[in-house]
């Protein structure tokens, strides 16, 4: 009789897998507890933040092919937290009857640069001029079109594979492989923009989200909700980011990064077809957070509700220069102390200058109140060590 019952939950209860065990991978499972579904993650660290997290964990290589049709073929459906996964795999997996959000095409074009490039043209999505460069060559013949910004075709994550070019004397600083040069903008404001489509391709959008990067990092500092720009832009950017995501034709979470340059134009850089960074405020600062939703989108639930409660700002928590070992957080107690301050540790053991270690997200009604408030944060929690790193 006992083996009966277990029999019927396994055939009821949804079995979904994420390729990809991070922080994003964490705060997915975080809100999976919400609902009826057995979770599944593959990842090669098993001790990766969200390994503790899921029904059953995976030790693989989500790039491996064989790896990913083995881990997916028992499943319903599939999503990921990173593009750097076999799509190969997924491709199989589709026309076996498992559902995979984003579908296996979108990952196809998101992880070339150059067809994301040509994509955007084709759905006549406005985005900066570019050229398509093969190898170091192509690009030293494209003197005329710098200042731009040259773009490894693939590989390229978290501001690797990202090359200003502003002079010829730059040019050997490229990419000697198949590349995009982007002409340069001069960049008013970077705003993301995220849509929700589930499977009857019924859409939500979340307010835009105003980014504000380190440029030493070329990571996200922090993010204003929602972003500081008139209507009339307001409107360009729901539009195109709605355009991109409708063009994938695929269920799912997409967040549409744009430029908004001097003259007031919008121009998308590139689309990310997964939960976002630049959405980890939605957890406190909306009525339905990006993790929320992919699971209903994946779950067949109807979409939530994406209005936010309150403003606010997100900040980074980033590993502090000079410190590379076992995390340490200084100053967690007085950013704990903070009225309307919410800190999201993502489980990392080990910190190192410039790795993603958590976030906080603080409301409020005052914009200033977020301003400072951030100032403050980000000076006061930092993941340090014991022992301060020796420079090489």
């Amino acid at each position: 009789m006992q083996e009966l019952s277990k029999n019927k939950k396994e055939k009821t209860t949804p079995r979904i897998g994420i390729l990809g065990g991070g922080q994003l991978g964490r705060m997915l499972l975080q809100e999976a507890a919400n609902y009826p579904v057995e979770t599944y993650v593959l990842e090669n660290d098993d001790e990766c933040p969200a390994a503790h997290l899921c029904h059953h964990f995976t030790k693989g290589d989500i790039k491996d092919f064989d790896t990913v049709y083995q881990f997916g073929k028992g499943l319903d459906a599939i999503t990921i937290e990173i593009e750097n996964v076999n799509v190969e795999a997924l491709e199989k997996l589709e026309a076996e009857a498992v559902k995979i959000f984003p579908r296996p095409s979108v990952l196809h074009i998101i992880k070339d640069k150059i067809l994301q490039k040509q994509f955007y043209k084709q759905h006549q999505v406005p985005t900066a001029d570019y050229r398509i460069t093969k190898d170091l060559s192509a690009l030293q013949k494209s003197e005329s079109f710098l200042p731009a910004v040259h773009k490894l075709s693939t590989g390229g994550y978290d501001g690797r594979g990202v090359q200003v070019i502003n002079t010829k004397d730059d040019i050997p600083k490229g990419f000697d492989a198949p590349a995009v040069l982007e002409k340069w903008v001069s960049v008013q404001k970077e705003i993301a923009q995220i849509v929700a489509i589930n499977e009857k391709g019924e859409s939500a959008l979340y307010p835009p989200v105003e980014m504000l990067f380190d440029p030493q990092l070329n990571l996200l500092d922090y993010q204003l909700c929602p972003a500081d720009i008139n209507e009339q832009t307001l409107w360009k950017v729901e539009a195109i980011a709605l355009s991109v995501a409708r063009n994938f034709a695929s269920p799912g979470i997409f967040a549409v990064e744009m430029l908004i340059d001097k003259n007031g134009d919008v121009l998308v850089n590139e689309t990310a077809p997964r939960v976002h960074n630049s959405g980890h405020h939605t957890i406190e600062a909306n009525y339905c957070s990006q993790f929320d939703m992919l699971w209903r989108i994946m779950l067949g639930y109807p979409l939530g509700n994406t209005e936010p409660i309150f403003p606010s700002i997100m900040v980074n928590i980033i590993g502090a220069e000079g410190f590379d070992g076992d995390v340490i957080y200084q100053g967690l107690e007085e950013v704990l102390a903070i009225e309307d301050a919410f800190v999201h540790l993502y489980g990392k053991k080990q910190t190192r200058p410039g790795r993603k270690m958590g976030h906080v997200t603080i409301l409020s009604k005052e914009k200033q109140e977020l301003f400072h408030q951030s100032i403050r944060v980000k000076k006061t929690l930092l993941p340090i060590s014991r022992h301060p790193s020796i420079p090489r």
